[in-house]
């Protein structure tokens, strides 16, 4: 057999093993893996308008990069989908229907104008530093607050009732005890 024959698994193992590290990259690069667009930033485009008079002196020269102009940023596609009556005609808007006041009384009344201030200022008076003593003192992290339900057990009580002809709302909720853990007797 010849000698580069035999040499040749042991130059392709450390490559191979390097671009198994890789991860995605090097299967991309060699054109393994493939790639589909995403499906949320793809968007239809405005079909081209070609002038009548090309030659005509008044039309401006193409600029590289710039918008189009027959294409309306995402934002203002959105709200055009929302309130069409605003995009057809946005000067004979008007009053507010009575659907739309109704809504906006639903919703409560306005919030102050400097209500992200006053969270942030909350949000900096709730957080208090924890000392080396806390950390130590508890190291365990706290328990979520609530209970957790016994979802096997919440079948079966779900299902004894539905059998008997019972409401679901009748018995008690099964949860699980969060009782807090023993190490060596002492934590």
């Amino acid at each position: 057999m010849k000698r580069s024959t035999l040499l040749l698994p042991l130059f392709l193992a450390p490559v191979l093993s390097l671009a198994g590290c890789g991860g995605n990259s090097v299967s991309k690069t060699l054109g393994l893996a493939s790639s589909s667009p995403d499906e949320f930033t793809v968007t239809t485009r405005a079909p081209l308008s070609v002038p009548p008079d090309l030659q005509n002196p008044e039309l401006p020269a193409p600029t590289p990069g710039l918008a189009r102009p027959q294409e309306a940023p995402l934002t203002q596609q959105a709200e055009d989908t929302l309130a069409p009556q605003l995009a057809l005609n946005p000067a004979a808007a008007g009053p507010d229907s009575a659907g739309q006041e109704a809504l906006v009384a639903q919703a409560g009344p306005a919030p102050p104008a400097d209500i992200r201030a006053v969270v942030a200022a909350e949000a900096v008076k709730d957080e208090q530093a924890v000392t080396l003593t806390e950390r130590l003192e508890f190291w365990q992290s706290k328990p979520m607050p609530g209970a957790v339900v016994n979802a096997p057990a919440e079948e079966a009580r779900l299902q004894k009732d539905a059998a008997l002809g019972q409401s679901p709302t009748t018995g008690e909720t099964p949860v699980i005890d969060r009782s807090k853990s023993k190490f060596l007797g002492i934590f």
